[in-house]
């Protein structure tokens, strides 16, 4: 998995609440993501007319905004079911963080499991940065520092945020669970052979 540290880039203002996971990757696609990736399906019923038609009116289908790097959204940004396809179409699309006022809990875990950074503020300073980027026409950039945990607007302003302070080392590390298990090979070896001497029988 890819670590996010700090990243900079276009944030693409979609300021809709509960945006569900059946919006982000609809269940009529799920057959397809196994052909073309999950790219491809991300919002596929706004982003397309018809089969596969771009729908002109879209934002991601408008520059700068299909550059865009980070989501800005409202409340409740991916609840419904648990579709790990949501945020997995997310970040293979090249989104490496959504903001948003507050998450479904299972798609904020998921999030980062997929290299993908669920931030939560308030909405009147995502609303903030809305206003921003749009009054740039997309040309400004904002910044994620998951190390310090703070977004700094295009003018400078820095917002505060916090995350699990296990799933952000994570992909401050760029590992899965399975990383972060085999990262502490040494302690568990060493927990074996103190085991290993007090319980003989068990090994």
């Amino acid at each position: 998995m890819e670590s996010f540290v700090k990243v900079s880039g276009i944030a693409v203002p979609m300021l809709q609440i509960n945006i569900d996971t059946d919006q982000i990757t609809p269940g009529k696609d799920l057959i397809r993501m196994h052909k073309e990736g999950y790219a491809p399906s991300l919002f596929a019923n706004l982003r397309y007319i018809g089969e596969r038609t771009p729908n002109p009116a879209f934002i991601l289908n408008q520059e700068p905004w299909s550059r865009g790097v980070f989501l800005l959204a409202d409340r409740n940004f991916g609840c419904g079911s648990s579709r790990e396809t949501a945020p997995k179409a997310l970040r293979e699309y090249g989104f490496r963080a959504v903001i948003a006022p507050s998450f479904a809990g299972i798609f904020f875990s998921n999030s980062f499991r997929n290299g993908l950074v669920p931030v939560e503020l308030p909405i009147e300073q995502v609303s903030e940065l809305a206003r921003q980027m749009e009054a740039a026409k997309g040309h400004a950039q904002i910044t994620v520092d998951l190390r310090e945990e703070t977004v700094t607007a295009p003018d400078g302003t820095v917002f505060s945020f916090s995350s699990p302070r296990v799933l952000r080392q994570m992909l401050l590390e760029g590992l899965d669970e399975i990383g972060v298990t085999l990262s502490r090979s040494a302690e568990i070896e060493a927990f074996r052979a103190a085991d290993r001497a007090a319980r003989p029988w068990a090994y």
